[in-house]
């Protein structure tokens, strides 16, 4: 699919700086770029690269302004990253999707599925489920007993959706990834064994929720594991059972929620952040990568580094004393020893 300049320009309200016929029919890093590409700059860091850059358009911030002669036509924008996003969404909703159901797929006779699905090869679909219209289920997955999607859902290979769960709108949840796996739960016995404690709840994800690949969301043990509306997971992350996230908060790759834990709207959490069980986590809270919350977070916007997590000012400064600790330390030494010798005159 090829666009040129003055209609890019035209679907982003754009300002053009050059030849309105410059053509584009793929994207690329503005570092790695070639002609016939569509380029972004949006981060000061890569300016260098708008001067010598072969991509034939390349979207700048509205207040961008050149230090040296650039080759490349620019589109100036209110936000070069935004509306690059937007574009990438513009050719992705343009691909025709696919529809109809694989004569290897496997529909039980109770379930409902609506209009203009696609459901794809060595699919199964459990008693008395519901697959929302245009609702597209990649090869190999699997919907259990008793589990409802709403509209539009995308459910990309090898997922699984446990028996009972409940999808909403325009919900993409990615390969290998595991809706309502069992919580884990496990009472310990006086013979040193553990019993199995029955996880009878189910999940919940609202709508516009994405899930990465490989990601686990554990059912509740009674009620319900909830993810709300425009909750963005990325890979490799473990929710634990009866968890809550707040809507739209976004958490990168391994990080990991323990189970009964309630994490507030519109967090941000880095990867590798942990957070321990049964605690509350407050709306607007940002962590920093491979940070360790074991206690509630009780104020809004808090922005938290380090283990256990404290406040990110107090994190840097104490991270210049962390360094200086070696030295700080022989000057104790010295100064022990110095004292020992005053006692001993």
């Amino acid at each position: 699919m090829e666009f040129n300049a003055a209609t890019i320009a035209g679907f982003l309200n754009g300002e053009i700086i050059g030849d309105p016929e410059a053509r584009v029919n793929t994207i690329a890093k503005i570092e790695e770029g070639h002609p016939g590409a569509l380029s972004f700059l949006a981060n000061p860091k890569y300016e260098r690269y708008i001067y010598t850059t072969l991509s034939s358009i390349v979207l700048v911030n509205s207040n961008f302004v050149p230090g040296a002669p650039v080759r490349a036509t620019m589109i100036k924008v209110k936000n070069a990253y935004e509306s690059f996003a937007s574009l990438l969404r513009l050719v992705d909703q343009s691909r025709p999707r696919r529809k109809g159901i694989h004569p290897t797929a496997v529909i039980e006779p109770s379930a409902t599925v609506g209009r203009d699905v696609y459901i794809g090869a060595f699919v199964y679909v459990g008693e008395n489920c519901v697959i929302g219209d245009e609702c597209s289920l990649f090869p190999n997955v699997f919907v259990g007993d008793n589990t409802r999607l709403g509209n539009k859902c995308t459910l990309n290979p090898g997922v699984v959706i446990y028996r009972e769960c409940l999808i909403g709108n325009e919900c993409t949840i990615h390969a290998g990834s595991v809706i309502g796996s069992d919580g884990f739960g496990f009472a310990p016995q006086s013979d040193n064994e553990y019993m199995k404690i029955p996880q009878l709840g189910n999940v919940v994800l609202e709508d516009n929720v994405e899930i990465g690949a490989n990601v686990t969301i554990d059912r509740a043990t009674m009620g319900s594991t909830v993810i709300r509306k425009g909750v963005k997971l990325d890979n490799l992350i473990q929710v634990g059972h009866n968890v809550e996230i707040g809507a739209n908060t976004v958490m990168a790759a391994q990080t990991g929620v323990a189970g009964s834990s309630k994490v507030g709207s519109n967090c941000m959490f880095g990867g590798q952040v942990g957070i321990s069980g049964h605690i509350k986590v407050a709306d607007g809270t940002k962590i920093g990568a491979q940070s360790g919350i074991p206690g509630d977070v009780k104020k809004e916007n808090s922005i938290l580094l380090g283990y256990p997590a404290i406040d990110h000012k107090d994190f840097l400064r104490s991270s210049i004393i962390f360094r200086r600790l070696p030295e700080m330390y022989r000057k104790v030494e010295e100064l022990e020893k110095q004292i020992k010798h005053l006692r001993e005159e």
